[in-house]
């Protein structure tokens, strides 16, 4: 099988002190050289395997050979829910106020992912198609909110589901702060006032009212 045949010439890399030609490799598991060329191609462009380059001096063009990369296998599994899942419990099990910690998080977090956004969000409008941006990229599946004084965003998944369950409080202060931290970030004239989670199965609903600055200005 490929798969098989692939998982045998990295062992053979893997195993060998040295860089490998084809020949060499083809010889060793009896197969043809065309063979073997594919399977590495397809091992380089993971970064499984690299080329080196030959440094002996000889006649013509050296046969290339290979060698396995000397780090973690960058296709290899993963289990980031796992690592959300402890980090999550310890953070509630430690903080002073959990909530109160993590919204504070999620304002620092949320302020990093609007980096990149050189416009200040100077409109009412500009700012919510900008938060929804944010909410999008981050995995929320937001509902554009419709109508000019729509105050109302609906997300409809939660990237952290795998820990709602045992955290739903600090999970959801964090949403809340990450949303705060990106509008404020944007010297937005919105804020987001309140998170309500889980109206339905599949529906959070993220209030938004006007930014501290902005109320101050439209009462003097």
């Amino acid at each position: 099988m490929r798969r098989g045949r692939r998982d045998r010439i990295l062992d053979a890399l893997r195993n060998s002190a040295e860089a490998r030609s084809i020949a060499g490799l083809a010889d060793e598991l009896g197969v043809h050289p065309n063979t073997i060329r594919f399977h590495l191609d397809a091992l380089a462009r993971t970064g499984l395997v690299e080329q080196v380059a030959d440094r002996v001096a000889a006649r013509g063009r050296p046969p290339a050979r290979y060698r396995a990369s000397r780090r973690m296998d960058p296709t290899g599994p993963t289990n980031y829910a796992l690592l959300a899942a402890a980090m999550t419990d310890y953070f509630a099990a430690h903080a002073a106020d959990p909530v109160r910690d993590s919204t504070q998080l999620g304002r620092s977090w949320g302020s990093t992912l609007t980096k990149r956004r050189t416009h200040r969000s100077s409109s009412t409008r500009q700012a919510v198609a900008d938060l929804v941006d944010v909410l999008a990229e981050t995995g929320f599946r937001p509902e554009q909110p419709t109508g000019r004084t729509a105050r109302d965003i609906r997300l409809r998944h939660c990237p952290f589901l795998e820990v709602v369950d045992r955290h739903q409080p600090v999970v959801c202060a964090l949403h809340l702060g990450l949303m705060q931290g990106a509008l404020a970030q944007l010297q937005a004239p919105l804020a987001v006032d309140g998170l309500d989670p889980f109206v339905e199965p599949d529906l959070c609903v993220a209030h938004l009212g006007d930014a501290p600055s902005q109320l101050a200005a439209d009462r003097a």
